[in-house]
C-alpha cells in the first residue's frame, strides 16, 4: 500500500437543485477526493489553503476519517474559497452564481516533508502551475500521477496546461473537455492525441453515462450505476476520481487491467456521493454498502453472451 497526496481545493459550497438548497457546507476537490480514498484504508494527505473561517470541524472530520491535515495552510484572518451553483431540471446542467478565490488567490502548495516520496499523487482541479509546483517538490518519481483539469483552464493557461500534462500519467476529464483540447469530436481519436501529448491513461468521463478508459490501443467502458434519483451531482467527479486514486494506491497495481477495477470503484463511490447535498452521503458511508452496490454493478455489466 503506498502513500497518496492529494491536491486541490478544501472550500465551501452553496448548491441549488430542483430537490433544495443549502447555506455554506462543506465542499471542494480535495474534500470529495480525500473522502473517497478515505474507503481504502491507505495513508493519504491533502495539500490545499483555507482561512480560519473554516470551522475546525471540517477539518477534524477530514482527520478523523484518517486523512493527513497537515498539508492544508490556514490563513489568519483569510477567506475559504467559495462556490455558489444552481443546477437545472436536467441535473446535468448548472450555472455558476458565485465563484471567490480568496486564499486561493494566492495559494503555493507545501507537500509535507514525510509525503514527498509518495508513490502515488492526485492533482486535483487547479491552475496547472499550481498542479506543477507539487511535482517539483516530489523527492522521488512517483509511481503514479493523477491529473484532473477543466475547459476554464484550456481557455486561459492552456501552455501551461501542456507543461504538466506532459508530466503525467493518467488525465482524467469529461467529454467535452476532451474535445475542447485536443479538436476532436470522436473520443477515440481525442483520446490517442492526449496519448500523444504525454499520459500513458486517458479516462474521460460521461457523466450519467459512465466512463471510458483508453491505453495505447486498448478500451475499457464501465457504465453508471442507474439511480432512482440525483440528489445533487457537485463532486461526483471528484469523488470518482478519489476512488479510482485510492484503489490504485491501496493495490499498487498501475496495470490497464487493474484500472479497469479502479475505474468501476471510483463509479460505484460517485453512486452514492449524488444521493445526499455536498459531503452529506460519504460522512458515514461503510464498507458493506460499497461492497453491495459493487455487486449491483456486476450485475448490471455481465452476461453471458450464446453465439449462433
Amino acid at each position: 500500500m503506498g502513500k497518496l497526496v492529494i491536491v486541490g481545493t478544501v472550500a465551501f459550497d452553496a448548491i441549488e437543485t430542483p430537490f433544495g438548497k443549502t447555506d455554506k457546507i462543506l465542499g471542494g476537490a480535495a474534500t470529495f477526493i480525500g473522502l473517497s480514498a478515505s474507503q481504502f484504508d491507505i495513508d493519504s494527505a491533502i495539500v490545499s489553503i483555507v482561512g480560519d473561517d473554516l470551522p475546525k470541524e471540517y477539518l477534524n472530520f477530514l482527520s478523523n476519517k484518517n486523512i493527513d491535515i497537515s498539508g492544508i495552510e490556514i490563513v489568519k484572518n483569510g477567506k475559504t474559497f467559495f462556490w455558489s451553483g444552481k443546477y437545472h431540471n436536467d441535473m446535468n446542467t448548472r450555472d455558476t452564481l458565485v465563484t471567490e478565490l480568496n486564499t486561493l488567490a494566492d495559494f503555493n502548495p507545501v507537500v509535507p516533508k514525510n509525503y514527498c516520496d509518495a508513490e502515488f499523487v492526485m492533482l486535483g482541479n487547479l491552475h496547472p502551475m499550481v498542479q506543477l509546483s507539487v511535482l517539483n517538490q516530489m523527492t522521488t518519481k512517483p509511481k503514479l500521477v493523477i491529473l484532473d483539469t477543466m475547459n476554464f483552464w484550456m481557455d486561459s493557461a492552456l501552455d501551461d496546461l501542456h507543461k504538466v500534462i506532459k508530466r503525467i500519467d493518467v488525465i482524467t476529464i469529461n467529454d467535452e473537455e476532451a474535445r475542447q483540447l485536443t479538436g476532436e469530436y470522436s473520443l477515440v481519436v481525442a483520446a490517442r492525441k492526449i496519448h500523444e501529448m504525454g499520459p500513458k491513461f486517458v479516462v474521460i468521463k460521461k457523466g450519467e453515462h459512465g466512463a471510458l478508459l483508453f491505453h495505447d490501443d486498448n478500451i475499457f467502458y464501465a457504465p453508471a450505476l442507474p439511480l432512482e434519483e440525483v440528489f445533487d451531482p457537485t463532486g461526483a467527479g471528484d469523488t470518482f476520481a478519489g476512488g479510482f486514486a485510492g484503489y490504485i494506491a491501496k493495490t499498487g497495481d498501475i496495470s490497464f487491467e487493474n484500472m479497469k477495477n479502479a475505474i468501476i470503484y471510483g463509479s460505484t463511490l460517485a453512486s452514492f456521493c449524488v444521493e445526499k447535498f455536498g459531503t452529506e452521503r460519504m460522512k458515514n458511508l461503510t464498507h458493506d454498502e460499497v461492497n453491495k452496490r459493487l455487486l449491483q454493478f456486476k450485475k448490471l455489466t455481465q452476461f453471458e453472451i450464446e453465439l449462433t
